[in-house]
């Protein structure tokens, strides 16, 4: 099994951006497709955006308007969550997960999907 590490993050002020890191240990990233998601306090988790095996295909929450963006380096086994225009209702904390696939097009977007997960990261942004 993999093990996944989340990093990067903190406070912000409204409007600020912040990339989150999520480098794994134990396998290769090249045979999973990486999601990320989040969770507020009193909330259940979400799904915030996902990245296919190939990095060719993402697919994100129809509520983040466009202001996030996911990317991978297959070769340093490192995801990464770049968030832009933050807002007061994107504090959580987000989690980055691995789904192993045979599709290198395949971009899972649920939680019982994913098979791995990281210990997660606070994101606090403050208005």
């Amino acid at each position: 099994q993999v093990q996944l590490v989340e990093s990067g993050g903190g406070l912000v002020q409204a409007g600020g951006s912040l990339r989150l890191s999520c480098t794994a240990s134990g396998r290769t990233l090249r045979d999973y497709n990486m999601g990320w998601f989040r969770q507020a306090p009193g909330k259940e988790r979400e799904f915030v955006g996902g990245i296919s095996r190939s990095g060719i295909k993402t697919y994100y929450a129809d509520s983040l308007e466009g202001r996030f963006t996911i990317s991978r380096d297959n070769v340093r086994n490192t995801v990464y969550l770049q968030m832009n225009s933050l807002k007061p209702e994107d504090t959580a904390v987000y989690y980055c997960a691995a789904a192993r696939v045979l599709n290198p097009t395949t971009v899972r977007s649920t939680v019982s999907e994913y098979d791995s997960w990281g210990q997660g990261t606070q994101v606090t942004v403050s208005s």
